[in-house]
């Protein structure tokens, strides 16, 4: 039957040790599978504790390989990473070939997770130097514009805010094959995870 289920990833924040229980999220069904680290890998070397920075592969006894899947984010039962129903972002539009409105449905690339989101509310634009509002609920954004958008992932989706976890709360917007987009959350609802 093998060893199990080898994920591989790399440690972010805080540290993963062999023994440690942990929850990993959102997991296939969205509700988050629990799990124990049997073992620890980096460079073909056993490791007993991983720190940031290490991209390691690790053991895990408890989920089946069909429970988690690229994108889902591993963290200690008693502090479980954050799966957001919406959040509010500040973004900067690159290259749309025309406009961005409400209703608009790309799929946005965080860390390793590619999931659809939609655009709920565009709340306003800034001015890029100086983060000054300029427009309340534009119709539209363009290439070019900074704005603060509500967003609402359309499958779970683990997100931080970007005064929390920086490095987890940066993503992608691509459409068609190009980046359209780019931005960072600063605020979120937490989904329940029972």
């Amino acid at each position: 039957t093998g060893i199990g289920v080898v994920p591989v990833g790399r440690v972010e924040t805080g540290t993963m040790k062999v023994g440690d229980k942990v929850i990993i999220v959102p997991g296939r069904e969205g509700k988050g599978v629990t799990a124990e680290i049997k073992s620890i890998e980096m460079h073909h070397e056993q490791l007993q504790t991983a720190e940031p920075g290490d991209n390691v592969g690790f053991n895990v006894r408890g989920p089946a390989k069909n429970d988690i899947q690229r994108g889902d984010v591993i963290g200690h039962l008693d502090n479980v990473p954050t799966v957001a129903t919406e959040f509010t972002a500040r973004i900067v539009v690159l290259n749309h070939p025309t406009v961005v409105t409400v209703g608009y449905t790309p799929v946005f690339h965080v860390h390793t997770a590619q999931v659809a989101c939609q655009i709920q509310e565009i709340v306003h634009t800034l001015n890029p130097a100086t983060g000054e509002k300029l427009a309340e609920k534009p119709d539209f954004i363009k290439n070019g514009d900074v704005a603060i958008v509500k967003i609402k992932p359309m499958q779970p989706l683990c997100i931080e805010k970007q005064s929390d976890i920086p490095q987890m709360s940066r993503f992608a917007v691509r459409d068609s094959g190009a980046t359209v987009a780019a931005g960072m959350v600063i605020d979120l609802v937490k989904k329940e995870m029972k």
